[in-house]
């Protein structure tokens, strides 16, 4: 069979899971247009501010869309958050004090958090005397949630930590309602507030963990929220009181989120969201055909094609490091930005490993456009995501097809 014809048989198969991916869309699409309905959203709201960004409408504005549409009390959503990891270390400095314990019951949180956490006279969460502990997944890669339960009564952490996505791990990524039977149970012990690394997941179900009981949920406005748009940023939503105190890190106590200017305006910060439904739904379509197809041809592949995705992402586990290397300089070979360059692997700050990223992006490092990369590690896994449009990840499979003489 040619390359066209692997994926137009994939396409037939994926027939049933295409209809639900753009159902999902379309019912977050319709609960994004009515928050801003809700919050008569207006030009005035794009315009930027200077100086302290006292009554900065744009961005107290914004935040209560986030709030609105992920149901929750408060929301912090700014520019000035460097990435998810800031965003989220912004929230553990926030809740924690010295001599309180950090469970993560999903095993290590994702590689750039653990020197945040346990780093070494770096200004870590360790350093000011900030424990962590954590659980490992059970063998099917899911929440142990009678181990986390006993370890939670037994430990008494002040804040319980749960990661949405993979990592750099060979498992799905977390559903929804698995989240919420877990906190269901955490809930019946333990009045700490659990916090979601929700990076990956947003709009990729009808509902978000904090609609199952989560008191903080965390992410990177250049993953799904951003549709794409957003060229910097993160957000934070849930439980005022939780919001508050984050805040006070994210500027300094006392202040909170009354101060933040940005000069640059806000509009591709309310566009993006807008139409992030849909490109997360181009995404998810891209991660199941890329699934679909390389199951297929042999390989093994997260989350299978049939199964519900609860990230954009897609793993596939090549047979040697030549292999993963050529994948992902395919991908960059057919990306609309720097399709000359060549990536290798490399030394990537806050990685235990050297990383290969393909990333021909129009945000740079956004993994909501089409994207991939890898530690250079056994086993040779590739971590595919993103796609801005749909017809762009087919023309990049096709051709990394074509590439791999398959």
């Amino acid at each position: 069979m040619t390359a066209q014809e692997i994926i137009k048989q994939a396409e037939l198969d994926l027939a049933e899971r295409f209809n639900e991916i753009d159902q999902i869309a379309l019912y977050n699409q319709n609960k994004v247009l009515s928050a801003f309905k809700l919050n008569r959203i207006a030009l005035r709201h794009f315009a930027g501010t200077s100086g302290y960004g006292y009554d900065d409408t744009g961005r107290d504005t914004l935040c209560q869309l986030f709030s609105d549409v992920f149901h929750t009390e408060s929301a912090i959503v700014s520019p000035l958050i460097a990435n998810g990891t800031h965003a989220i270390s912004t929230v553990l400095f926030g809740l924690l004090r010295p001599g309180d314990l950090m469970l993560a019951i999903t095993g290590n949180p994702y590689d750039t958090l653990m020197d945040v956490i346990g780093g070494e006279k770096i200004g870590s969460l360790k350093d000011f005397g900030v424990n962590f502990d954590k659980i490992e997944l059970n063998h099917e890669g899911k929440i142990d949630i009678d181990l986390a339960v006993n370890t939670i009564k037994e430990k008494k952490p002040a804040v319980i930590f749960i990661q949405r996505s993979r990592g750099y791990s060979w498992r799905s990524a977390l559903s929804v309602s698995e989240i919420g039977e877990a906190i269901r149970e955490i809930k019946k012990v333990s009045s700490a507030p659990v916090v979601i690394d929700n990076c990956y997941g947003e709009f990729t179900d009808t509902i978000e963990p904090t609609d199952v009981g989560a008191d903080v949920i965390v992410g990177s406005l250049i993953k799904n929220p951003g549709g794409g748009l957003a060229q910097t940023g993160g957000y934070v939503a849930g439980k005022k009181k939780y919001i508050d105190l984050i805040a006070g890190r994210l500027t300094a106590p006392g202040i909170g989120m009354e101060v933040g200017s940005y000069a640059y305006g806000y509009q591709y910060y309310y566009q993006g969201f807008f139409i992030a439904p849909h490109v997360v739904a181009q995404a998810l379509k891209a991660s199941a055909l890329f699934s679909r197809v390389f199951s297929q041809l042999g390989y093994e592949t997260l989350p299978y094609f049939d199964e519900k995705q609860n990230d954009i992402i897609t793993s596939i586990k090549f047979k040697n490091k030549e292999e993963l290397i050529s994948f992902c300089q395919t991908v960059q070979i057919y990306s609309p930005v720097d399709s000359h360059v060549v990536p290798e692997p490399w030394d990537m700050p806050g990685y235990h490993h050297q990383v290969i990223m393909a990333a021909g992006a129009f945000v740079q490092g956004a993994s909501i456009e089409l994207s991939a990369d890898a530690p250079i590690k056994e086993p040779y896994i590739a971590y595919f995501q993103g796609a801005l449009t749909y017809e762009h990840a087919r023309i990049v499979l096709e051709n990394i097809l074509n590439n791999f003489n398959l």
